[in-house]
């Protein structure tokens, strides 16, 4: 792709922006040295077409309504590269933020809209070569900034457990999907708790790993330092099977580390979890925007520890309640910036990107910026004022607290093994109608993250399984740990599920277009 030679209007548009100070005689003295720069970019695009890689040619199909149980497809597929491997057989739905060759893409954004990409992400590989079928990809939410399931472009997607209510996000899809039934396991992605609040709200079990444990490469970031990719599944052997094959280093992903190993983390569910430490967080409970049915449900669910062999205490964090503001800072200004600003990739690391969806999304974005929900405009509007006044200042700051935070989490847990609390604050609040107001449509997107988000700026291992039921719909509980001691928390949800004899699925809904 040529890039064309800037005109006079252009150099001046640039000056401007910049305050260069430069009068028409020297933007005319630059106009040829600018043209002789940008030729390497022309050298650049074509010693990279030569080598740039080929889209296979995969069958897909967008679904009718009819078709479409939950409203939770973007489109189906069938590919299945082996039938030998750990999960031969085994239906997945990848999140329509994370990239299958060939196979159209939107990450919940009508700014995607026209693209297919050319590679398959590091997980779909992976998944695929252990003998998985990829079934589809599954709805997420607006560039996945939401909590809620009613903002993806393509419409609301519903709960099993009652589709009046939403199902939890942004990897909305996923947790319908899995939790109606449709597929065996799903892909999530997890910048605020989207692995973990559909599986809260769906009845679920959904592991955010390690930052960095996953590689992110080939999802659509939307800020590298709380990117996390992770599975949600019914039962926490599958989240621990998906897990190991998800697992370790590409050498593509600056977020992992050079001496990561992964371990088996299914083969560590047979060690039990007799005699883990766990501390039950006080700051989970009795936040301002917590349900009584919630936090009654997860203490006793807390107690079935206790009963299977686990020593409980209460232990307080009181930094836990200065992590949502800090996420804020990280996730507004930092979204904005890479995410928006830079095209989703962002600039300075080394490691793999995705030129072409650089492009189309940049394009598309720039183009109309009307066609954003209204959770990525509260983004822009707060996070370009921010960057635009203190010009980082403050999201320098919020990085420099982060590791105080995760200092105050390891602190409680130099003498625990894991902490508890509830997943979220709330169950599953009803989907708003399509005329909501502003303020409707944004509460409902972001008024649950209080205690998921705090471990996406530290990087921490949660996984939420599902407490119990409350009127009818479920309840989540978090279970946190060391870094990179998924293997305990895992341990530890394992045991859970096996004291309360498995966790139980939504009767028949009645999903979008199945006219029942």
């Amino acid at each position: 792709m040529s890039l064309p030679v800037p005109d006079n209007a252009a150099l001046e548009g640039v000056a401007a922006g910049y305050r260069l100070g430069l009068d028409q005689a020297q933007l005319d003295e630059y106009a040829p040295l600018v043209a002789g720069l940008l030729a390497s970019w022309d050298a650049v695009a074509e010693l990279y077409e030569a080598e740039a890689p080929v889209a296979p040619q995969r069958p897909w199909s967008q679904p009718s309504d009819a078709e479409n149980p939950f409203h939770a497809w973007y489109v189906q597929t069938s590919i299945t590269e082996t039938t030998d491997g750990p999960l031969a057989g085994r239906t997945v739905a990848v999140k329509d933020n994370t990239a299958v060759a060939g196979v159209p893409m939107t990450n919940g954004s009508s700014t995607f809209e026209g693209y297919a990409p050319s590679e398959d992400a590091t997980i779909v590989k992976r998944l695929l070569a252990a003998g998985a079928t990829i079934a589809g990809k599954a709805v997420c939410e607006d560039l996945c900034f939401s909590g809620g399931s009613h903002t993806a472009v393509s419409g609301a997607v519903q709960n099993p457990w009652n589709t009046a209510h939403n199902s939890g996000g942004s990897s909305s899809g996923s947790g319908a999907l899995v939790a109606g039934g449709v597929v065996d396991l799903a892909t999530g992605g997890d910048q605020g708790g989207s692995v973990r609040m559909p599986a809260a709200n769906c009845g679920l079990v959904g592991h955010k790993p390690t930052w960095g444990l996953v590689p992110y490469t080939g999802a659509f970031p939307i800020e590298a330092t709380i990117d996390h990719l992770g599975p949600i599944t019914r039962t926490v052997s599958d989240a621990a099977l998906m897990l190991s094959v998800m697992a370790g280093p590409d050498g593509l992903d600056p977020r992992q580390p050079h001496d990561l190993v992964p371990q088996d983390y299914l083969a560590a569910l047979s060690e039990g979890a007799r005699g883990l430490r766990v501390g039950v967080l006080r700051e989970g409970f009795g936040r301002p925007e917590s349900e009584e049915v919630v936090d009654e449900t997860v203490r006793h669910a807390i107690t079935v520890l206790g009963d299977a062999g686990m020593s409980v205490s209460e232990v307080s964090v009181p930094w836990h309640l200065h992590g949502a503001k800090i996420w804020d800072v990280i996730a507004t200004e930092g979204a904005t910036s890479q995410m928006v600003d830079n095209y989703g990739f962002g600039l300075n690391w080394k490691g793999h990107y995705d030129p072409e969806l650089m492009h189309h999304f940049g394009r598309r974005a720039t183009e109309d910026g009307s066609q954003f929900s209204e959770t990525v405009k509260l983004v822009l509007l707060a996070g370009k004022y921010g960057l635009n006044t203190t010009h980082g200042r403050h999201y320098a700051m919020a990085r420099n607290l982060a590791p105080k935070l995760a200092a105050a989490y390891d602190a409680a847990m130099a003498d625990l093994d894991v902490l508890v609390m509830p997943t979220l604050p709330m169950r599953a609040t009803a989907i708003p109608p399509q005329d909501a107001g502003i303020t409707e449509v944004v509460a409902r997107a972001l008024e649950m993250l209080g205690n998921t988000c705090p471990f996406d700026v530290t990087g921490h291992p949660a996984c939420s399984v599902p407490a119990g039921l409350g009127d009818g719909l479920p309840v989540g509980m978090m279970i946190v740990g060391r870094q990179f001691e998924d293997a305990t928390v895992l341990r530890a949800a394992h045991a859970f599920e096996q004291a309360v004899g498995g966790f139980p699925a939504p009767r028949a809904a009645t999903p979008v277009g199945t006219g029942a």
